[in-house]
């Protein structure tokens, strides 16, 4: 009677001991359950984020390099520096309608990139960086544009060469990093290349060619742009918020 007693209550203790561990094991799991939900809600809410400002930003982006290139656009025409054909003269400002969007487009994808490489390099661009700096690279570029047009030179390679130097110091006043330099240097060829296949294709045409169809100095409007919107895209990365600048 003893051993049957004692067997008894060893299958009554392995039966709660057993349920006992089933009830823990249901909890984990459910403990579980519930963390990775809150985890996926999570990183869906922060990819919802993301994803929102990145759109922000390039609509931003877009925005004003489509407004930049409408005016600068028009100051080359009046100044007779751009002939375009009669028929394309009469919308948007009597300016080419494709000329905006196709430069908001590639001050998107300039600005957004420029963030993306400090982060991808690991440098961290630190250099100026506040609203004010950028409002003045801004002015700084639109200046470069109108001295593209108004400056009087003999022959197109010393005005190719005071725009070069121009560039060059707009780069070292509101930049100096060499994500900077090299995005700003692709901007420039590729822009350029570009230009000269829409010149080639009669689409529009510059007046004193120098330089495949084009004039020797638009690569340093290139290259001044695309650090300027660079500056813009790294503002807006960093969500406006002012940060001490390093001289």
């Amino acid at each position: 009677m003893p051993r049957l007693e004692e067997h008894c209550w060893s299958c009554s203790c392995e039966t709660k001991h057993s349920s006992g561990a089933n009830w823990l094991a249901s909890k984990a799991e459910e403990m579980m359950s519930i963390i990775t939900s809150v985890l996926r809600n999570a990183y869906g809410s922060l990819h919802d984020v993301r994803a929102a400002n990145l759109i922000r930003r390039g609509l931003v982006l877009f925005t004003v390099g489509a407004f930049l290139a409408l005016v600068l656009n028009l100051l080359q025409i009046q100044r007779h520096v751009t002939l375009f054909p009669e028929e394309v003269m009469t919308t948007l400002f009597s300016s080419a309608w494709w000329i905006p969007p196709c430069c908001g487009t590639g001050a998107a994808v300039v600005g957004l990139l420029y963030p993306c490489l400090d982060s991808h390099l690991g440098e961290p661009h630190k250099f100026k960086r506040e609203w004010a700096s950028v409002m003045r690279c801004i002015a700084v570029f639109v200046g470069i544009n109108h001295a593209s047009v108004k400056l009087d030179f003999d022959n197109n390679v010393q005005l190719s060469l005071t725009l070069a130097a121009l560039s060059l110091g707009l780069w070292w006043t509101f930049d100096r990093s060499r994500s900077g330099f090299g995005l700003g240097i692709t901007t420039a060829v590729l822009a350029t290349v570009f230009t000269q296949l829409l010149v080639y294709n009669g689409v529009y045409q510059y007046t004193s060619p120098d330089f495949l169809y084009v004039r020797s100095w638009l690569p340093c409007i290139f290259f001044s742009g695309g650090v300027t919107v660079g500056n813009i895209g790294r503002q807006l990365a960093m969500g406006g918020v002012e940060k001490p600048h390093m001289d």
